[in-house]
């Protein structure tokens, strides 16, 4: 790139890191895997692996993508050389297969808010399975899944500052406004104290070592942070040496933290409440699509002014996460092609667009794509940060944080955790959450 962009503030940055990373993985997600089994140690798996392995992670993206300045695809070999080039290429195949599948979410979340808004909510769950059938199948599902994309093409084809910084400095605020009003109100239900109990505080040591218990939490903590997929990178890329990144990445944890915490404390009252928990714990969809519509359309105008505040909650973030995902492949267009960032916003636009129609057309292939390129290869993608920048270039990751100012035992610890405990702990959840799903899909 000949003139490379730059963020406004460091504030514009840590808000557009926090809306790449909160998304429907954490209003969703998080009160799925959550409801699987595990509760508390679910939970405590999760926090200590976003603490011990995605903090220094993603510090270390946060460093290759500054000291390098360069496009996700080419961080990797201006690192460390051209035996690296295949993880920039993890990057660009991983960021633009989760976007082919999480456009059709978002196309269900914008079916289901307009019908929300129009026509009310489903009586009862037979009402409310038969609308889930009408949301993701037919042609509905191609037009909500292409609006979602094209939405997303607008902004950051708007650039880094009159796009995507503008865009998340209004959109963050409102998100843990509507957060906070939708926790608030979910308190006062009469199951609020029997679903924290249920899904967040009961505690059964032996799913510690429950593979599934142990695949759902690496999943959630890599899929909720976002790092490993090149998104922070693309995004550090745009920052400038006076950013202080430890404590950059702690803000973007902790936010991302707290809104899958609150998205529980929204979810799990709901779901005791009305009586709900097995459909949850049966189906990824049955949380956001089927349990909570029905269970709010018991509270007549109330439930349906919380579900409408829900499902506009969720498309927010749902959309701050997609830009991040489709800047991956623009930067590296830009970079590679010398194309104008337009071109390369609706060139990768399109062909993202029709990567995700069988996921938009079969159910099981949108399971498969979020197991494969929203687990999988995110965990992947962490594993060989922790490498790069803590074995093969560590003195890049401690000439970069010297340049801020890092104090030099933060600076020590990060990179004590990104040596040793971030690679091993990573490979063992990456085989772990490969075994367990080769068993799922032979079952």
């Amino acid at each position: 790139m000949a003139v490379r962009e730059k963020w406004g503030s460091g504030m514009g940055f840590v808000l557009a890191a926090a809306g790449s990373a909160v998304g429907l993985g954490n209003l969703w997600g998080f009160a799925y895997r959550a409801s699987q089994g595990g509760g508390a140690a679910f939970l405590l798996l999760y926090l200590l692996i976003v603490l011990l392995v995605c903090l220094p992670v993603l510090v270390a993206e946060m460093v290759l993508g500054r000291s390098s300045g360069s496009s996700p695809i080419s961080a990797p070999v201006q690192a460390a050389g051209s035996r690296w080039q295949p993880m920039g290429w993890l990057f660009v195949a991983a960021s633009c297969g989760i976007l082919a599948f999480y456009a059709v979410l978002m196309g269900w979340t914008a079916h289901t808010l307009v019908h929300a808004i129009l026509f009310g909510l489903p009586s009862d769950m037979a009402q409310a399975k038969i609308f889930f059938g009408t949301v993701s199948t037919g042609n509905s599902v191609l037009f909500g899944q292409l609006l979602s994309l094209v939405l997303t093409a607008i902004v950051v084809s708007a650039g880094i500052r009159g796009g995507i910084e503008r865009l998340t400095r209004w959109c963050m605020p409102l998100l843990f406004l509507l957060l906070l009003i939708l926790a608030g109100w979910a308190a006062t239900l009469s199951g609020a104290w029997d679903g924290y109990r249920t899904f967040l505080l009961r505690w059964d040591v032996q799913e510690l070592f429950n593979p599934s218990t142990v695949r759902n939490a690496f999943t959630q903590a890599f899929f909720s942070i976002g790092t490993g997929i090149g998104c922070i990178l693309a995004y550090s890329a745009y920052l400038d040496r006076r950013n202080h990144l430890p404590r950059e990445a702690v803000a973007v944890v902790g936010m991302d933290t707290a809104v899958g915490l609150l998205a529980g404390m929204v979810t799990f009252p709901v779901v005791m409440s009305f009586g709900l928990k097995d459909v949850v714990s049966g189906s990824t969809v049955g949380t956001l699509f089927i349990s909570l519509p029905t269970g709010l359309a018991t509270l007549g105008l109330t439930g349906r002014i919380v579900a409408v505040l829900f499902f506009a909650l969720a498309y927010i973030a749902a959309i701050t996460s997609s830009i991040s995902l489709l800047e991956v492949p623009v930067a590296s267009i830009i970079e590679r092609l010398g194309w104008r960032r337009s071109q390369a916003v609706w060139a990768s636009t399109g062909l993202i667009f029709l990567a995700g129609i069988p996921a938009a057309l079969n159910l099981e292939v949108l399971g498969r794509m979020d197991s494969v390129f929203g687990g999988i290869l995110l965990i992947f993608g962490g594993l060989l940060l922790s490498i790069l920048l803590g074995w093969v270039v560590p003195r890049r990751f401690d000439e970069d944080l010297s340049t801020c100012d890092t104090p030099d035992s933060v600076r020590r610890s990060l990179k004590f955790m990104l040596r040793w405990v971030a690679p091993p702990v990573v490979a063992f959840g990456l085989i772990v959450s490969l075994v367990d799903l080769v068993q799922k899909w032979s079952s």
